[in-house]
């Protein structure tokens, strides 16, 4: 099975962030938290990759998803 590079970037509060790394974790997939709430230089790495400053942003082998999007996820995932 191949190892997947995920990186989620988010926040503590936001839901959305918190259902994305729930899937990452219900599917067994070790996934990178980069809390952009308390690193800057995380949050302009987001910034710089998606293009948007709103959480979550998740980098997916180098594939960008913005929001929380599980089918999208799966078949990155899947790849």
């Amino acid at each position: 099975m191949k190892e997947n590079k995920v990186i989620v970037y988010s926040t503590p509060i936001c839901p959305y962030c918190i259902y994305a790394k729930d899937f990452f974790k219900k599917n067994n997939v070790p996934f990178e938290d980069a809390d952009v709430s308390r690193d800057r230089a995380r949050a302009e790495e987001m910034i710089r990759k998606s293009g948007q400053m709103g959480v979550p942003v998740i980098d997916i082998n180098g594939e960008i998803i913005v929001g929380y999007q599980p089918e999208v996820f799966a078949e990155l995932l899947s790849k």
